[in-house]
């Protein structure tokens, strides 16, 4: 049966806990710093002005999100392959959602928000990496931040290295070929996914 309304939601979901209703705040307090300090990956999520959604994976050395105060972060953007999603959408609807993790923990800190684009600013000096320093970085307004349970990753035992099994599929190169006409062959491809070769454009383009 699909759900249609808001309504038949609640009425099978039942009501929220008062706690999981109470979490919301609205300033990073030393806990939620804490956490940033030591998480090195975070999921950005997006969407344009028609709605059309994306999820963006960013990660750098723990600590790499940028506290400019209590109400205010900033995420530098790395080399990558130009698409800049994010990017694009922010600035036709500037509304985010960031979920950072840290290895090993089954909570996750949750910050929605409102983000602005900055090509420069004194605090870019933080953020250098390698010698790299960011040459975009997207500024979150705070709007709400809590931590979100572990039954996610418990249910899927995310941390737990004998339940891995990266290679089940094929190497990446051999996805990639799998679904795109690319005119590049599965061994052109192989060696330019070779770990030693694509690690060197990290922080720097190859």
């Amino acid at each position: 049966m699909q759900i249609t309304s808001i309504a038949e939601l609640e009425d099978l979901l039942g009501s929220p806990m008062p706690r999981a209703v109470s979490k919301e705040r609205s300033t990073l307090t030393q806990t939620d710093r804490d956490w940033l300090a030591l998480s090195p990956f975070v999921l950005v999520a997006t969407s344009d002005a028609d709605g059309n959604c994306d999820v963006s994976p960013k990660g750098d050395p723990p600590g790499f999100v940028h506290v400019i105060d209590e109400h205010t972060i900033a995420v530098p953007e790395r080399p990558g392959n130009r698409r800049a999603d994010s990017f694009h959408n922010v600035l036709s609807n500037p509304h985010v959602g960031l979920i950072f993790l840290i290895p090993g923990r089954r909570e996750t800190l949750r910050i929605n928000g409102r983000v602005r684009v900055f090509s420069d600013a004194p605090w870019f000096d933080e953020m250098v990496v390698e010698g790299h320093r960011p040459i975009l970085a997207l500024v979150v307004d705070i709007d709400t931040i809590y931590f979100h349970c572990q039954k996610a990753f418990m249910r899927s035992k995310l941390w737990k290295p004998e339940t891995w099994t990266p290679e089940a599929l094929p190497s990446h190169a051999k996805l990639i070929k799998s679904v795109q006409d690319t005119p590049e062959s599965v061994e052109d491809l192989e060696a330019y996914y070779a770990e030693d070769r694509y690690s060197r454009g990290l922080y720097a383009t190859p």
